[in-house]
């Protein structure tokens, strides 16, 4: 391995900067989220002998997201149909409770969901929803997100809450949304492949413009007063930049703090903490490379571990370098905490990814003070750098067409959704099993 770990931070032989990573024999697999599955499966092999993967469904349409509204009650979103599907007690009606008129090309499509009860408005359940929306022409209206009500199993009365760009596109749209622990709802957005502004650390290249970052605003769609990089329009609607991609987030249930994954071109995906004012340091710096190479076709360049020419906003902005990083791409997608004790102590309040390129399901246990991940062996630099690299972290593999969303049931269970239209559930092998659908 090229790098040691020091007290937490990547340290390496002065010797070695000077030399180009790509000296490293890899295959590269292209890291493109929602296209065709480049692996095929059957059913999903948990390599813990006590847990093993249930299906709970099966039969969706290139489904991104979904969301618990009740026990053995679920929304699943369908990318390019986009449809908004209730699965109750392992059953789906013939007809969505919602259908929207969504552009579809690349990774445009019905990406998004995230629920909160508001007793404010006699109990309704507000359901909030990320998606390309688009008016029947070539050209997409926008990367919208909406707030909906839940009436008679019917979403309705939409408030536009977020009005994010799509172009140039049609690549890099995030789509991932949720409600933090600050009742706040956060979106995540990526560069639209092309797209480069101060977001994208180019100085030169104007104001941000609601591309690449985590995006915060209020339930009813309002900027959160003491905006960590700015307070006016459009900084003080970012709470995190320099983001080139990403299909996961999630806020740890212990200490409040959120973390994303982050998708890298043919190197460099990652796990970050997020804090307030975070950048991720695309289009400088991925993982710890300075790109190197045309859009579409950047290769991992010289090492940057202290990049000096990113856009801070006069300081508020904080690089900081990733808690982990798969030098060959898998794409990760849904980052999720077990805040249960289901599959036992030893799994309550650690980290899960999923990813796309391979369907394997990751767990990561986190540092005394959670601010790191606890890594060793092949993983104690931070850095996978061949997909063997990465087999001690890996808990499950064989989730057929890649995992694109994690979540944790009523139930406390573990829930997988996978491209190719199944939910698995993660049990403990003496579990009661359920009737697949």
């Amino acid at each position: 391995m090229f790098f040691v770990l020091t007290n937490n931070k990547i340290s390496i032989p002065f010797f070695l900067i000077l030399i180009s990573v790509n000296i490293i024999p890899i295959d590269y697999t292209v890291n493109s989220v929602y296209g065709q599955a480049s692996f095929s499966g059957g059913q999903p092999i948990i390599n813990v002998p006590n847990l093993k993967a249930e299906v709970v469904f099966q039969g969706l349409h290139n489904p991104t997201s979904m969301a618990f509204l009740g026990p053995n009650d679920i929304l699943v979103l369908e990318k390019d149909q986009g449809t908004v599907q209730r699965i109750t007690n392992g059953n789906m009606p013939a007809q969505p409770i919602l259908s929207a008129n969504v552009a579809t090309e690349g990774e445009r499509g019905m990406l998004g969901i995230a629920v909160a009860k508001h007793t404010a408005t006699n109990g309704n359940t507000f359901v909030f929803l990320y998606y390309t929306e688009n008016n029947g022409s070539d050209s997409p209206l926008g990367n919208r997100v909406y707030r909906y009500e839940l009436v008679d199993n019917k979403l309705i009365n939409p408030k536009l809450i977020l009005n994010l760009p799509a172009t140039p596109g049609p690549f890099h749209d995030g789509g991932k949304v949720l409600i933090g622990p600050d009742k706040n709802v956060y979106a995540i957005i990526g560069d639209l492949l092309y797209h480069r502004t101060q977001a994208q650390n180019v100085a030169t290249r104007g104001l941000p413009d609601l591309t690449s970052g985590i995006i915060r605003v209020t339930q009813e769609g309002k900027p959160v007063p003491n905006s960590p990089i700015g307070n006016t329009y459009p900084l003080n609607l970012y709470y995190a930049y320099g983001i080139r991609n990403s299909f996961g987030m999630d806020f740890d249930p212990v200490t409040g703090k959120l973390w994303d994954t982050e998708n890298g071109p043919n190197y460099g995906d990652e796990i970050n903490l997020v804090e307030p004012g975070f950048n991720s340091g695309w289009a400088q710096v991925q993982g710890i490379w300075t790109p190197n190479g045309a859009i579409e076709n950047e290769n991992a360049g010289p090492l940057s571990l202290h990049p000096s020419n990113l856009v801070d906003f006069g300081g508020k902005g904080k690089y900081k370098v990733p808690e982990f990083i798969w030098f060959q791409t898998v794409a990760p997608t849904a980052l999720k905490f077990l805040n249960s004790t289901k599959l036992g102590k030893q799994y309550q309040n650690d980290l899960f990814v999923g990813d796309y390129n391979n369907g394997n399901l990751y767990h990561f246990k986190l540092s005394q003070n959670r601010t790191a991940l606890v890594l060793s062996g092949t993983l104690a630099n931070k850095i996978a750098y061949t997909l063997q690299d990465s087999r001690p972290a890996i808990l499950g593999s064989g989730f057929d067409g890649g995992i694109t969303d994690l979540q944790v049931g009523p139930d406390g269970y573990l829930y997988v959704l996978t491209y190719a239209g199944s939910i698995y559930k993660i049990i403990t092998s003496s579990s009661s099993t359920t009737t697949p659908s």
